[in-house]
């Protein structure tokens, strides 16, 4: 017998499902629509399915260019990201060294700061290393803000690894580098899937820094392409869209390569209260 508060839960669920499918499926079903449909009938299903607008899109060599150069970028802040995190977390989790507590609270302040807040100074600091209008421009302040939310999860799931794991590789000669590249990294995998979705998909949709670090737009990611279809002389949403839509797939099939490991990792990165 299903219960009132299984029913509340269940519509709860399905309340917060709605918010994310209706403006998704609008997005996507708006592609195949006319503009003046689009302003008719938003969220219903199209008179006629129109594919013009998604061929043209498809068809288009900068999409591709605009699509590999944000896949290119968000790869290379996952990798990264993941490495430095990882190695920095399980330091603080498994070594003793003067010092540790003070610099594991530092590093967390990152997590206190907003992003916007600090774009002056990072497209300076970038401008002064030589990488602006290039990839890396973009990459290495991703990564220098997303390692404070990695630290924080990796450093809780690495210190509840069992000691006795670590003191018996160290019986057989097993320093902490070997014994962090041969069992812990083997053992993080829900972990390591879970800050490379976050990571991925905020690199993804990232706006604000492609647009104050790239001039050039054979280096424009998908999120500055995006205005290469607002329309000529009016802004045409269906061709929008479309756009958005196409550009959903990557985020998507990574986030459902790694949903499986996204719960684990989530509850075994939890901070105990």
């Amino acid at each position: 017998m299903i219960t009132w508060k299984e029913v509340a839960r269940i519509a709860v669920l399905l309340f917060v499902s709605s918010l994310i499918l209706i403006p998704l499926s609008a997005t996507i079903l708006g592609g195949f629509k006319s503009t003046g449909e689009m302003r008719v009938s938003p969220f219903g299903l199209p008179n006629e399915w129109n594919t013009e607008v998604y061929g043209q899109i498809l068809a288009d060599p900068n999409f591709w260019i605009y699509l590999w150069n944000s896949l290119v970028i968000s790869l290379l802040t996952v990798m990264l990201t993941l490495i430095l995190g990882s190695m920095a977390a399980y330091a603080f989790a498994q070594a003793r060294f003067f010092g540790a507590n003070f610099l594991y609270s530092y590093l967390l302040l990152g997590l206190m700061f907003p992003f916007a807040a600090a774009i002056l100074p990072l497209f300076l600091t970038v401008r002064d290393l030589g990488i602006l209008d290039t990839p890396w421009g973009v990459i290495l302040p991703q990564v220098a803000f997303g390692l404070a939310f990695s630290i924080m999860f990796f450093r809780t799931f690495f210190a509840q690894m069992p000691a006795e794991l670590f003191e018996a590789a160290r019986v057989d000669g097993c320093g902490y580098i070997r014994f962090f590249f041969l069992f812990t990294l083997p053992l993080s995998t829900p972990i390591l899937a879970t800050i490379a979705t976050f990571v991925f998909v905020q690199s993804w949709n990232n706006y604000l820094l492609p647009l104050i670090m790239l001039n050039d737009r054979d280096g424009y990611t998908w999120t500055l392409g995006a205005m290469d279809y607002r329309g000529e002389y009016a802004w045409e949403w269906n061709r929008t869209l479309a756009f958005v839509s196409a550009t959903l797939a990557p985020a998507v099939v990574f986030f459902l390569a790694a949903q499986k490991y996204i719960v684990a990792g989530l509850t075994g990165g939890a901070v105990k209260g």
